[in-house]
């Protein structure tokens, strides 16, 4: 892995207008986001595969990494930087296989710290805890406190990341809290001016 999971991570909402969330995602690029994961829950094989291949040549452009979600095959045939999945028993496993070891593997944690043990175990090269705050985009997830954040800064080795209903006005607790990365959403696609929301989070991230 030839860069570091930190900053602002750019989670793709389930968009089907691929021109449109090309255009989105590079506003996004030009506002400093430091990592990409393309998500579309409902899309087709056809239209992942289209969506897929054309953010990563945007991505490659800009030299940000992009992972794909949940979809290791497709990851492997594109040549993508990683993969997020979610925390089944063999996911991890399974994905290294497919990737090989220099591919990004994160893993979902959900609010759960054995979880983030488990997949650090497996191999996983980030943990994610989330929803953080309540969320449109999985309403009925399990909260993440900002405390899981401070336990796993100090008791594991990868990077955190934050998701779910993640906002410029609550991101701060999160990061002071521990949080190497935040993965936003709707925050960032439904703003009016989509490079200088970005822009807003990156201060967030300095170091002192």
């Amino acid at each position: 892995m030839n860069f570091s999971i930190s900053g602002l991570y750019l989670v793709t909402p389930d968009c089907d207008d691929t021109a449109l969330l090309c255009e989105q995602v590079s506003q996004a690029l030009q506002g400093g986001v430091s990592l990409v994961q393309y998500r579309h829950k409902t899309a087709s094989d056809a239209l992942r595969l289209e969506q897929a291949t054309a953010l990563l040549a945007i991505c490659r452009h800009a030299h940000i990494p992009l992972l794909i979600n949940d979809h290791v095959t497709l990851a492997a045939e594109l040549d993508a930087d990683g993969v997020h999945v979610g925390q089944h028993d063999s996911a991890i496993a399974a994905a290294r296989a497919v990737l090989g070891p220099q591919k990004v593997i994160g893993a979902s944690c959900y609010n759960r710290f054995e979880l983030a043990e488990q997949a650090q175990a497996a191999g996983a090269d980030y943990v994610a805890f989330g929803a953080c705050y309540p969320s449109s985009t999985k309403p009925n997830a399990p909260r993440a406190s900002a405390a899981l954040f401070t336990q796993a800064k100090q008791l594991l080795a990868v990077p955190v990341v934050g998701i779910g209903g993640i906002t410029l006005d609550n991101a701060r607790p999160l990061v002071e809290a521990g949080a190497d990365a935040l993965a936003v959403i709707t925050d960032i696609f439904q703003a009016a001016d989509i490079a200088a929301r970005c822009r807003q989070y990156l201060p967030l991230f300095a170091k002192n």
